[in-house]
């Protein structure tokens, strides 16, 4: 069997380009980290090899956001949305040199242990449950960041067929507050409009009783995402009552931060905001929309209503280090690097 090589990619095109090939989440992309390295983390880009040589077949790509505690316990390193696969369909014509996801996850798992002093590293990969199976040195994460039960819709289906796969009462509040000559959904394209939109945002979590990061936060991955972080908000007589943000690659749409206001309750702007932005990622080509997680709370069943169908993904899977009994005993600054990262 080939002997995978892991070596780092500090080259932001290579990078995006891979992981869009590979049909990458954009939790993934380069951006993605930049984000966070401005905001107490650190990232690192590896590639997977299936050889030791340069120019040896990408198999496997993964983002690790590394956050150092405190002591002699060492640092938590996480790949969200990672590591990202290459799958035999992407290598028709060697398809033995793909492969089982179990070697990605522990190659790069071996690199990182390898070169530091690390108490877990920890995957949730975008993967669909039972078919990223791991060897017996990972252990089921106890405090995972990223739901594992979540809701995706597959865009290459009709729109028709989308709209028949919704609940009665979601394709008649999309088709009403769609037909609400006092709302307009167009796109936000300054950090003045944000900011309108970050407004919405405060008086969700005050009603909703959820945290934020700073405002420079959600700046930040507007500009560095860039066109990879786009935003809609609905509009009621010159302000935002309701907007999603979104992260997004070639492959995958996915939900970041959402908020409406009592006005936006009334005209139900969400649910003619959420169907204009499917259909927009539909329109442009991405094959995957994924509602961000489900968390049995108002906005889940909310969001249960566009699909007759729930997915579960692979979960939260740590390869411990030294000091890892210490991490599941509830180290106070691990779990609050947890709780800050499930805000995204």
């Amino acid at each position: 069997m080939t002997s995978l090589t892991v070596t780092p990619c500090t080259d932001r095109a290579e990078w995006d380009a891979i992981i869009e090939r590979l049909g990458g989440h954009p939790l993934q992309l380069w951006g993605w980290g930049d984000v966070k390295s401005a905001h107490r983390w650190s990232a690192e880009r590896v590639l997977v090899r299936s050889g030791a040589e340069v120019d040896a077949p990408v198999v496997g790509a993964c983002q690790l956001l590394t956050r150092a505690l405190p002591g002699p316990v060492g640092d938590f390193v996480y790949a969200p949305r990672g590591p990202v696969l290459a799958r035999d369909a992407q290598a028709p014509e060697r398809p033995a040199a793909v492969p089982a996801p179990s070697a990605v996850a522990d190659a790069v798992a071996d690199y990182v242990h390898g070169s530091r002093r690390a108490v877990a590293v920890s995957v949730e990969p975008d993967e669909d449950a039972g078919s990223f199976a791991l060897t017996p040195r990972w252990r089921r994460a106890e405090t995972p960041v990223l739901p594992a039960r979540t809701l995706i819709l597959d865009l290459r289906r009709s729109e028709d067929e989308l709209l028949a796969d919704m609940s009665k009462k979601h394709r008649q509040y999309i088709r009403k507050s769609g037909r609400e000559d006092a709302l307009q959904i167009r796109p936000v394209e300054t950090l003045e409009q944000l900011d309108a939109c970050l407004d919405v945002y405060r008086e969700t979590s005050e009603r909703a009783d959820f945290g934020l990061h700073e405002d420079s936060y959600y700046h930040d991955v507007f500009t560095m995402l860039g066109d990879d972080a786009p935003v809609w908000a609905a509009y009621a007589e010159g302000r935002p009552v309701a907007f999603l943000f979104m992260a997004k690659s070639r492959r995958t749409a996915f939900e970041l931060y959402g908020g409406m206001d009592e006005t936006g309750q009334r005209l139900r702007a969400n649910y003619a905001l959420k169907w204009h932005v499917i259909r927009h990622m539909k329109s442009i080509g991405v094959e995957r929309y994924d509602f961000g997680g489900l968390i049995n709370d108002g906005v889940t069943t909310f969001k249960t209503g566009f699909a007759s169908h729930e997915n579960l993904l692979a979960g939260s899977w740590d390869r411990p280090g030294p000091g890892y009994a210490l991490w599941t005993k509830g180290l106070p600054l691990a779990k609050r690097a947890v709780r800050a990262l499930r805000r995204r």
